[in-house]
């Protein structure tokens, strides 16, 4: 097996399943979160160490408000106390990537206060892509490494890729090995753009509600089967 350090998902497709059975597009997202802890749960079992979530992006701000304010209580129902207590049994650490600046204040402290208390969970690590936007991430990064380098007198020529890698939300992880993409769109929408710079890709029509632990097995198998050069070619 090849090594998998971080799986990336992004969380396609829950309005459109609830829509194929007559319901609203937030019964669809109301059972997609309940496959959030056996996602991880499953990448923890295949040993891997990081996984990346993507539950709502920037640009999702401009879809219906009621959606909206129904994504908006997603951290207050899987992030409550209630759950905490299974979370840190699986040394499951939560981090936040994202901004924090336009969600509500009671939405933050719920992700934040979970963030809390499990920061010294270790045996995997799930990023909760929340507001999240590459594009932006980006230029933060390079803004705070400009500050820098204008702070401490550094000579611009000293800039290195790490300079940038090291100030994302991300930053501390490993690349993303795998971006898997569920809901049959074959795009990755400004999602960790510079983290996903060698991964491969998998993408399944299977909607998110109904993505399941072999569907999570298959993209495994799919990753194992792929020729992973880095630009290289082996004699």
């Amino acid at each position: 097996m090849k090594p998998l350090n971080h799986v990336a998902i992004i969380l396609d497709g829950n309005g459109r399943w609830a829509q194929a059975q007559n319901k609203s597009r937030t019964y669809g997202h109301k059972e997609g979160m309940k496959k959030i802890f056996d996602t991880v749960l499953y990448a923890k079992q295949n040993n891997i160490k990081h996984i990346t979530l993507f539950c709502f992006s920037t640009e999702n701000w401009n879809r219906p408000e009621q959606e909206v304010k129904y994504l908006m209580n997603f951290p207050k129902n899987e992030f409550s106390k209630k759950n905490l207590k299974k979370y840190q049994d699986n040394g499951i650490k939560l981090c936040w990537i994202g901004r924090r600046n336009k969600v509500p204040i009671e939405c933050k402290q719920v992700i934040e206060n979970f963030e809390n208390e499990t920061k010294n969970q270790s045996d995997i690590i799930l990023n909760i892509a929340f507001d999240y936007g590459s594009s932006e991430e980006l230029v933060n990064s390079v803004k705070n490494v400009l500050n820098d380098y204008v702070v401490n007198k550094k000579v611009i020529n000293s800039l290195e890729f790490k300079d940038i890698y090291n100030n994302l939300y991300t930053a501390n992880q490993p690349p993303v090995d795998l971006l898997i993409r569920t809901g049959g769109e074959q795009r990755i929408s400004n999602f960790l753009l510079l983290q996903c710079a060698y991964a491969e890709f998998y993408f399944t029509k299977t909607f998110w509600p109904d993505f399941n632990n072999n569907h999570f097995e298959s993209a495994i198998k799919e990753y194992n089967n792929r020729n992973r050069r880095f630009g290289q070619i082996k004699e």
